[in-house]
């Protein structure tokens, strides 16, 4: 299974907008990341996102912009920024006949996840961004023996995307 990893787009702050829905730096760094990943050549047999309303609408923009049914996406509790990673790798083993998953998520959630896919006992280290995405492959779910595919910056996806090679803020 190819596992593609993504934190959420920058959102409103929640004294802003009780729901943090994507702000338009947020919508533009997700857009970005979607036309890169659609120059890349990148395929999902599942989308998922967290029930929160940031994650849903990063999950919807990748979708649109790869041809995923947006109808489709997998929302569930377990891409939360609190859950337990078991909860997602559960979930991933029950769609573990799925070759390219995608999950829109939250910290620390996602990169409990990773570390757990990529290393039995100790933690790994990884830095996600809003927007970034990070590609695992994984030989079976569950497991500890992931590979580290690629770890692609919102600036790094940016520049594939064709666009100017200024950070989005």
């Amino acid at each position: 299974m190819e596992l593609y990893l993504m934190q959420h787009g920058t959102c409103f702050s929640k004294d802003v907008h009780p729901e943090q829905p994507l702000s338009p730096v947020g919508r533009e760094q997700v857009e970005m990341s979607a036309e890169a990943a659609r120059r890349l050549g990148l395929a999902f047999d599942l989308v998922c996102a967290s029930p929160k309303l940031r994650a849903r609408e990063t999950a919807a923009i990748m979708a649109a912009t790869l041809g995923y049914p947006e109808q489709h996406i997998l929302v569930s509790e377990a891409f939360n920024p609190t859950a337990p990673p078991d909860q997602a790798l559960a979930l991933l083993a029950e769609n573990s006949r799925q070759e390219a998953v995608f999950i829109a998520g939250h910290l620390p959630n996602l990169p409990e996840v990773a570390s757990a896919l990529l290393s039995s006992g100790s933690k790994v280290r990884l830095h996600f961004e809003n927007g970034g995405l990070c590609r695992l492959d994984l030989p079976m779910v569950p497991t500890d023996k992931a590979v580290l595919r690629f770890f692609l910056s919102p600036l790094h996806l940016q520049i594939l995307a064709g666009g100017r090679a200024n950070p989005v803020r």
